[in-house]
């Protein structure tokens, strides 16, 4: 019996090795197709919408470029650089009435131009995605969304992830698929004073920044006060901050946006008995 058993493990063993191979195409990035669930979460993660630009980096037969011009109407490029897939997803477009919108090349994933680009998918191997990383950071606005299936961005921390459960999964993580999400930044490392005459005059923000994760020291006059969470979503920033304000305790939350070197929002403070909601403008000193 044990015999029998160990068999069949090897049998099974082989086929999943089998199954790689069968996908290797350049020797640094598999072809594996994503299964249907797994398309349809990732777009769920990345929101796509009408009129945005889609990038997909390693295509494959497109089928996630295709789905989301097909359910979002995003105009979307696939990236691939095996022709014969690049033919196939031309065709699976064709097919499926969304050439317009669903564009293929043969293209180094290295060298595509993400500039201006609002979702990028990605199904890699982790040392590729280490590579894609920076250029990431450096070409996509603030507000970009990237989802990649089975792998992360090493020391980038996910905002959000899905696990599923593929009985069907024979390459990567066997049995089960992980989504990542990343939304990019808005830069607001530094100093941002804000004047509100409501909340005790002066206010300032020391902030230092990590991708999203933030780590805030804040004043109010001469009262340093407890910010008690940070949290930077794209351009949004939210900030949750207590403390004595002219002798009397109060609990805020900040919530803006940070553009150009501006964050503008509203300031939502409690006192414990009542609740008012105010103008929020910082301006990053020099």
């Amino acid at each position: 019996m044990l015999k029998a058993v160990t068999g069949t493990l090897l049998a099974a063993l082989a086929l999943a090795v089998q199954a790689q191979v069968t996908y290797w195409d350049d020797g640094t990035t598999p072809f594996v197709v994503s299964p249907d669930a797994v398309v349809e979460r990732m777009l769920y993660l990345a929101q796509p919408k009408a009129g945005e630009r889609l990038v997909d980096l390693g295509s494959g037969d497109g089928r996630i470029v295709i789905e989301a011009a097909r359910r979002y109407g995003a105009r979307g490029l696939g990236v691939e650089n095996d022709p014969q897939l690049v033919d196939l997803a031309r065709e699976n477009a064709k097919r499926a009435g969304v050439e317009a919108l669903a564009r293929f090349e043969v293209q180094d994933l290295f060298e595509t131009d993400l500039r201006g680009v609002s979702v990028v998918t990605l199904y890699l191997l982790p040392e590729v995605n280490l590579k894609l990383s920076p250029r990431f950071i450096s070409q996509l606005k603030p507000g970009a969304r990237i989802v990649s299936h089975d792998y992360d961005l090493g020391p980038w921390p996910f905002d959000e992830m899905i696990e599923l459960a593929l009985a069907e999964k024979m390459v990567g993580p066997l049995g089960h698929s992980r989504i990542f999400l990343w939304v990019v930044p808005a830069d607001a490392r530094g100093r941002w004073i804000s004047d509100l005459p409501e909340l005790g005059g002066r206010w300032q923000f020391d902030i230092r920044q990590s991708y999203q994760i933030l780590d805030v020291d804040s004043r109010a006059g001469a009262s340093r006060m407890v910010v008690r969470g940070a949290r930077m979503r794209g351009e949004e920033i939210r900030l949750a901050v207590t403390g004595l304000v002219g002798g009397k305790g109060y609990n805020t939350l900040f919530a803006g946006k940070v553009v150009d070197g501006r964050i503008e929002g509203t300031v939502r403070v409690s006192d414990g008995e009542q609740y008012q909601t105010i103008p929020w403008k910082a301006i990053r000193t020099p």
